[in-house]
């Protein structure tokens, strides 16, 4: 019997080492990932990044479309302005409008590059914490989503084109024919 029990103690030594090894891994990741994300600053972005980035954008649409209403503006005061002596000077004042008012792009400029970086900060956080913690996406590339897509794709769904294949303007004036 003492030989049996001593043969056990022996073999849960052993085990009881290995387990508390693996405890030790993962008490060391659970201490690394608590590291990494404290690193997001998540706080930092909830707070501030991230509604600073949606005031900007706001601000960009506010600007363009104050601006683009005062040219409109000006250029139908232009075309209803009496064909008579002061006509040219006239003109001119107003000219000078529109230019004053085209002065939104280097304001909208600005705004756009301070969403861009934090953009671009709150990706690089992403990136490094998706890193550490070695994170993949759960089930791959969804293939009804890539082909609805390559559908808008096809149905010029997906706005403004960005340095790639752009529709001529003769196609788009062609659709409304």
């Amino acid at each position: 019997m003492a030989l049996a029990s001593r043969a056990r103690k022996q073999n849960a030594a052993p085990q009881k080492s290995s387990l508390i090894g693996e405890l030790v891994e993962i008490a060391d990741y659970i201490a690394h990932l608590r590291t990494e994300i404290a690193a997001l600053r998540a706080n930092e972005l909830t707070r501030d990044r991230l509604p600073m980035a949606h005031e900007e954008l706001g601000c960009v649409v506010d600007a363009t479309a104050g601006a683009t209403n005062s040219i409109m503006n000006v250029a139908e005061e232009i075309l209803c302005l009496p064909d008579d002596a002061n006509y040219r000077s006239t003109v001119e004042a107003r000219m000078n409008d529109i230019f004053e008012a085209c002065t939104f792009q280097d304001i909208t400029g600005q705004r756009i590059g301070k969403v861009v970086e934090a953009l671009r900060n709150l990706e690089g956080r992403l990136s490094r914490f998706a890193a550490a913690v070695k994170a993949r996406d759960e089930g791959g590339v969804d293939a009804e989503e890539a082909k609805r897509r390559a559908r808008n794709e096809l149905l010029i769904l997906n706005g403004p084109q960005v340095k790639g294949p752009a529709t001529a303007q003769d196609e788009i004036d062609a659709m409304f024919d």
